[in-house]
Parts: structure tokens; C-alpha cells; sequence
């Protein structure tokens, strides 16, 4: 079993779409903005062990604003820019109940069992309170990358971070404290 660092995706591995204070997630390739410290972020982690893997949900798809399609063009090109071992989407809403969706854990679980991974001894990084909702209820450790939207704070978070890579460093120094 390997330790594992979750991702999320928008605002985390790629830059959100800001509107009105809010985040959204790029609706097409074009607007698509990699993260400048998300290469360098997954490659240390690789080189301590971690398996990285990115999820997100994605309920644009089930509320029709936009395809599965765009959505996986999207991931297609985040897998190709990024050595990412695995990517995890739900396309659900909240009225679909859906194991998947953040804050519940089933992306997280789900990865484990396909990818081999040990989830007391993985990390999730999130900007987004569902994110650190989720990690919590796996059962990993949480980073929470405060970005200033006008929502819901995450609640005790294990760290805080400005940015991904402030984040990774928290990660690699915690992990070998």
C-alpha cells in the first residue's frame, strides 16, 4: 500500500474561474491555466513515494452547462501536463446523493482499492471546504489552500497554504517530522 496525495482540481492543479467572488472551472481547453508549481509539486512528491491523484467534481455536467465531453478534453490535458497517477471525476450534483461527490470520501476510496493506496498515511489538498470534508472522512491528513472565495471556510484543516506549492512543502516536511 502506498501513501497517496489527493488533488483537487480546479483551483488547485489548475487555476479557477473567479466570478463574483466564486470559483468555476475553466468550460473550455482554452481557458484552461495550469498551476506554474504543479509539475515540480508532483514530481517531489513522486520522488518521496507518494502517488498523486487528482479528483474533482464536476456537477456542471449533471446541471447541463456543459458536456462530460468538455469536461474530460479538460482532464485529457491536465493527464498529458501532469505525471498524475490517476484523475477521478464526479459528475453528480448534490440532489443526486452521490457517493462520489465532496465532501463525502468515495473518489478517495475508490482510488485506493484500484490504485493500491493507504489512506491514514495520504494527504488530501483542496481549496474548497468539500475537499478537506472529504480527506477527513477517508481518513487522510488535509491541506487547505485558501484562495478568498466568498463561501464556506474549510473547518480544521491539518495545514493552510497559499499555494500548491506551499502546500507540497507542508506535505514532504510533515510526513518526515
Amino acid at each position: 500500500m502506498s501513501p497517496a496525495v489527493f488533488l483537487d482540481r480546479d483551483g488547485v492543479v489548475n487555476a479557477a474561474i473567479l466570478r463574483d467572488g466564486r470559483p468555476h472551472p475553466p468550460a473550455t481547453l482554452a481557458e484552461l491555466r495550469i498551476e506554474p508549481d504543479a509539475a515540480r509539486c508532483v514530481e517531489r512528491l513522486h520522488e518521496r513515494g507518494f502517488r498523486v491523484v487528482v479528483v474533482t467534481n464536476q456537477p456542471d455536467v449533471a446541471r447541463g452547462t456543459t458536456t462530460r465531453a468538455a469536461v474530460e478534453t479538460i482532464n485529457d490535458a491536465i493527464r498529458a501536463a501532469l505525471p498524475v497517477d490517476g484523475l477521478y471525476a464526479c459528475y453528480h450534483d448534490d440532489a443526486d446523493a452521490c457517493p462520489c461527490r465532496k465532501p463525502k470520501p468515495g473518489m478517495l476510496v475508490r482510488a485506493a482499492g484500484e490504485l493500491g493506496l493507504e489512506l491514514s498515511a495520504s494527504y488530501m489538498v483542496g481549496d474548497r471546504w468539500s475537499d478537506v470534508e472529504a480527506g477527513r472522512r477517508a481518513g487522510c491528513r488535509t491541506v487547505w489552500i485558501e484562495r478568498g472565495y466568498l463561501e464556506r471556510a474549510a473547518e480544521r484543516p491539518d495545514a493552510r497554504a497559499a499555494t500548491l506549492a506551499q502546500a507540497c512543502e507542508w506535505i514532504l516536511n510533515d510526513r518526515h517530522a
